[in-house]
Parts: structure tokens; sequence; C-alpha cells
């Protein structure tokens, strides 16, 4: 991102936006629902490029193979915690609505 010159790639952004559009309203989970669960369903199939790339870079992994586990371990462990947090939140924002919802308003 040139603004605050940090290599945040487009994936990333990506998802920020889509995020962001799912919170405002302005793409409706209907929308996407079926092709995502298509996407997550056939998920494997998006690590093959991934693995031919870890068998062309062999030496690379047999120089410095115990930085990049310790640095993939360190970011498989924030990034568990950053979805149970924000899987947690929804889950407490869709509890709070149904409890409002379930109650009648007295005024």
């Amino acid at each position: 991102m040139a603004l605050f010159h940090l290599p945040i790639p487009g994936n990333i952004i990506g998802m920020l936006i889509l995020f962001i559009f799912l919170v405002t309203g302005i793409v409706k989970l209907e929308w996407i629902f079926d092709v995502s669960n298509f996407l997550l369903k056939h998920l494997a199939f998006f690590f093959v490029p991934f693995a031919v790339g870890v068998m062309a870079f062999g030496d690379l992994f047999l120089q410095n193979g115990w930085t990049i586990v310790l640095l993939l371990l360190i970011s498989i462990f924030i990034g568990m915690i950053f979805t149970g947090l924000t899987a947690q939140l929804v889950m407490k924002g869709r509890e709070d609505k149904d409890d409002r919802e379930s109650y009648p308003h007295t005024n």
C-alpha cells in the first residue's frame, strides 16, 4: 500500500474491502454465499502451486529452514488468535441481536 509504505498483498486488501462491504450492507451475504462455500470445499487445490514453489527452493529451505518454520508458526498463531477473536465478536453480536428481537420493547 503506497499510502502507508507497507507491502500489503492485494488479497489482504481485497478481503478488507469485502469485509467492509459486508458490514455496511453494500454486498449482501446471500450474494456470495454459494461461491464462497464452493471455494472452501476446494481449498486444497489452491495450495498446489505453493507446494510446487516450495520444491523449487529446496536449497533456501536447507539453509534457512528453521527461521522459515519459526515465522510460519508465529504467523499461524497470530492468525488463529485474530480469527478466534473475530468469530467471538460476530457470535456475540448475533446473540445480542437475537436477545433484542426476542424480548418485546416497552416504552
